[in-house]
């Protein structure tokens, strides 16, 4: 769109410096000839500047779709160096950040992608995107930082409390501190949003585990079986239920 807007635009303007009167007469150069001259040479000057831009424009979207590729076919250190030079040509491109921050995550560099937080804030207009926010708190919960992801995941509930997935989060932490009852809220409630959650159902059954209710953890993996899942998600469950009760 942009080159075709430039060369439309480039194509305007020499008509309209076209239609300007002007030319020569007799060995004098007439002042609008001059000026229509003028104009060309800007013409052409602002054309070469704005093919430079949308020559970097281009090249950075071209990275960018790569490391969406990279991403798709598991490539993932191609994945953050495309990402990566997509930002480098256009650091203010919100998306390209995001796509450096996905290949991040995947590459367990959870430390360098919460220091990009700030950036993505800017960008976002100084808050985080919903999506970007529960990412930066799986982020904070892989590096340990109960605390943290508690404090993300909560302003998450309060902006959207139908959204499942930072309850469960929010459940992980507070297992992990050994805050078995906060927990088990935490989990329950992703489970009255979507009662098919699978990590939540984990979840919930581990809290149980942990917090000395065998019997509660094994009823909550046995109902699993009234419920709409795969092969390999049942024998998950199955292989979950035999820890537990040995």
């Amino acid at each position: 769109m942009k080159v075709l807007g430039l060369a439309f635009l480039a194509l305007l303007a020499a008509k309209t410096v076209a239609g300007m009167p002007g030319g020569e007469s007799g060995n004098k150069v007439k002042p609008l000839g001059l000026l229509k001259a003028v104009c060309y040479v800007a013409i052409l000057a602002l054309v070469l500047l704005g093919a430079w831009n949308v020559g970097y424009d281009v090249a950075a979207e071209s990275y960018f779709w790569a490391s969406q590729d990279n991403l798709e076919g598991k490539q993932f250190k191609k994945a953050y160096v495309n990402a990566l030079r997509a930002v480098e040509i256009r650091p203010g491109n919100l998306e390209y950040w995001r796509a450096l921050v996905t290949a991040k995550i995947y590459l367990h560099q959870f430390a360098s992608a919460l220091d990009d937080t700030p950036v993505l804030q800017s960008l976002n207009g100084g808050d985080l995107d919903e999506a970007d926010a529960y990412h930066l708190a799986v982020c904070s919960l892989l590096r340990a930082q109960y605390a943290q992801v508690i404090t993300m995941t909560q302003r998450l509930i309060r902006q959207n409390p139908l959204y499942a997935a930072p309850y469960v989060l929010q459940g992980m932490a507070f297992t992990a501190q050994k805050q078995y009852p906060e927990a088990e809220r935490s989990l329950q409630q992703a489970l009255r949003i979507f009662p098919n959650h699978q990590a939540a159902l984990e979840g919930l059954a581990h809290v149980y585990f942990l917090a000395g209710y065998r019997s509660q953890a094994l009823t909550v993996l046995e109902e699993t079986a009234k419920r709409p899942f795969s092969p390999e998600v049942r024998k998950r469950f199955e292989a979950l239920k035999a820890l537990y009760a040995q």
